[in-house]
């Protein structure tokens, strides 16, 4: 009776992992499926290597080529990072990449970036300026090349404590935040 049972249990699935080349990275990756990938968990999602489909996705909105990768810049200010417990300063961040995310949720880059094969594989950069001053200045700045972000500005303190774009190709915003400095 039990070796009946064990043979007529159904096989568990195996995760099979498919290598790819993203064209931006020219990277090998491995997506696993069909159990681990969002990708692959909704039976009306096809598989894009199966149906001989590259799994990345280019720009639409114009501004960057095929090849370049979508990201959010995020900004925080190291005078807090300094004093604020650092799941504070991290929730922060958190807040304006969502509020950044959620304003922007219909554009072409939001929703290649938030889309089924890229988000197990989205790219920030969290960089970090000296205090209040410097944040408003790159939230001007961004204003002034329009790009669009949420400045956040903590209540009911009323003062801003980071900022967050909305994702873009990195060509276009990579040149504003050349001179800052990576958050460590």
């Amino acid at each position: 009776m039990f070796l009946k049972t064990l043979i007529s249990t159904p096989a568990i699935p195996k995760i099979v992992k498919t290598p790819f080349l993203t064209a931006s990275h020219k990277t090998l990756h491995f997506l696993k499926h069909p159990l681990t990938s969002r990708a692959y968990m909704s039976s009306s999602s096809p598989d894009p290597i199966a149906a001989g489909e590259s799994p990345t996705q280019p720009c639409t909105d114009g501004g960057g080529s095929s090849e370049d990768v979508i990201v959010q810049y995020v900004v925080l200010r190291r005078d807090l990072i300094d004093t604020w417990p650092l799941g504070s300063v991290v929730t922060q961040g958190c807040h304006a990449s969502v509020a950044a995310l959620w304003a922007h949720k219909d554009h072409p880059d939001t929703l290649n970036y938030c889309s089924d094969l890229n988000i197990d594989s989205m790219h920030k950069v969290t960089l970090e300026v000296k205090g209040e001053t410097q944040l408003r200045d790159i939230s001007k700045k961004l204003d002034a090349n329009g790009i669009k972000h949420k400045l956040w500005i903590e209540q009911p303190e009323n003062f801003p404590t980071c900022l967050a774009t909305r994702p873009c190709p990195k060509s276009q915003v990579a040149p504003l935040f050349k001179k800052l400095k990576l958050c460590k």
